[in-house]
């Protein structure tokens, strides 16, 4: 997907993403990107109730402290908002936690695709989702 969010409106037409920000006092700590009703992402499967969590951080220092959980819960009430009756997360293998972030959250595994990342050819690519209604 890319891991810079500065490059991906060279890649991507971000006019219609919406971007969530978790701050602490005045500080950012967190924040998501979430995706719907973009024909340039594959990822959306051509649907148009689907919505697509590109991109969740967190601060280092912040992890385990609920902002992840608040982040999230605010991309699902925004999704809802939006129309989307589910919405959709990728992980891979490598990063158990966020695999265990996304099941404690409700979500389903419902696909793992091998061989998807170039150069990494052990990495596995796992698709989440979680119905909104």
């Amino acid at each position: 997907m890319g891991d810079n969010p500065l490059e991906w409106a060279n890649r991507f037409d971000v006019s219609q993403w919406h971007f969530l920000v978790a701050y602490v006092d005045a500080l950012r700590v967190g924040g998501a990107a979430l995706i719907m009703n973009a024909p340039d992402v594959e990822m959306l499967d051509g649907r148009k109730d689907l919505a697509l969590l590109w991109d969740i951080r967190v601060a280092p220092a912040f992890r385990s402290r609920g902002v992840g959980s608040a982040v999230l819960a605010a991309a699902e009430t925004e999704a809802t908002s939006l129309g989307a009756a589910e919405l959709k997360v990728e992980t891979q293998t490598v990063n158990v936690p966020a695999c265990r972030f996304y099941e404690s959250h409700g979500f389903e595994l419902r696909q793992a695709n091998a061989g998807i990342y170039e150069g990494l050819p052990n990495e596995i690519q796992l698709l989440w989702y979680k119905s909104l209604n």
